[in-house]
């Protein structure tokens, strides 16, 4: 039997590094937000754990996330079976999008159902958050939530009618040409705690002008400065029209969110040439034409 999990990449919606933690991490607070953009995973039976990726860069050993997060699984549940996985990637690494946290939480819900583990979600988040902070955002079904603490802290994001918050832009995703750690982004970032907005308030508000005059990602400007290919994507996506420019997480990747449908698809096929952009299109975008469809 095959079984097949989507891992779907993530933005942020604003970042703060409040202050770094006793332990070496760092207190943050950002709002995460699913897009479609996803690696897929598959697993079949197997008498020992192994893994292949369609990637041959990536590391297939126990170095990769998602043979962690297997082993962590089956340590904890005293499972003896084991699993042939294999990654398909699609999601850039490296570029602040959270593809190897959503791998590992994508395996970790595999695993559950190929091994048929009666796992209690309180268990698998504290599985998750030992892997990585964004792992356990993961292994939510909501779209967007707040992030807290190391980053594992969530409370789902909800609109003004109490309803699950989606973001009502198309989101258009760049990925330069770089990589960048999370531990090299985290040293090159000065902490602030200091009159900080309240990111869910203003994420709610969806005004664009107040976002970009207020939501920030404190990575934005130690990665731009030292990586001038980010940079110019920021320029490149305000030239086609974006209307707020953000980078997303600690890496290197940028979106831009247009107001109207048709601008963010003029700017993904002004882009056609790079294979690392992707466009991200609203369920709400699709069906309303004054969106500019």
């Amino acid at each position: 039997m095959s079984l097949t999990e989507r891992a779907p990449a993530k933005i942020n919606l604003g970042l703060h590094v409040l202050r770094r933690r006793p332990d070496g991490d760092h207190d943050v607070e950002t709002v995460l937000h699913r897009i479609d953009w996803a690696d897929t995973i598959s697993a079949v039976s197997a008498d020992a754990l192994s893994m292949t990726c369609s990637d041959p860069a990536l590391p297939t050993d126990e170095d990769n996330l998602c043979l962690q997060a297997a082993h962590a699984l089956r340590e904890a549940f005293d499972v003896s079976a084991g699993a042939r996985l294999h990654l398909d990637k699609q999601v850039p690494y490296g570029a602040g999008l959270g593809g190897g946290s959503s791998d590992a939480a994508a395996t970790l819900r595999l695993l559950t159902r190929l091994w048929d583990l009666d796992a209690d979600p309180d268990r698998l988040h504290a599985i998750a958050a030992d892997l990585g902070a964004d792992v356990p955002f993961f292994l939510e079904e909501a779209p967007a939530a707040v992030a807290t603490g190391r980053g594992d802290a969530l409370t789902p994001l909800t609109d003004a009618a109490d309803r699950p918050y989606r973001l009502p832009y198309p989101a258009l995703v760049l990925v330069p040409p770089v990589e960048v750690s999370t531990p090299d982004a985290y040293r090159w970032v000065t902490p602030d705690a200091a009159d900080r907005p309240d990111l869910a308030a203003l994420v709610r508000t969806g005004n664009l002008a107040r976002w970009r005059a207020a939501l920030t990602n404190d990575f934005e400007g130690p990665v731009a400065e030292r990586h001038p290919s980010v940079d110019a994507a920021r320029d490149w996506l305000c030239a086609q029209g974006a209307d707020y420019v953000s980078l997303t997480g600690s890496g290197s990747g940028v979106y831009g969110l247009f107001e109207k449908v048709h601008a963010a698809r003029a700017a993904r096929e002004a882009a056609a040439r790079d294979e690392r952009a992707h466009l991200t299109v609203p369920d709400a975008s699709r069906e309303h034409p004054e969106n500019g469809r």
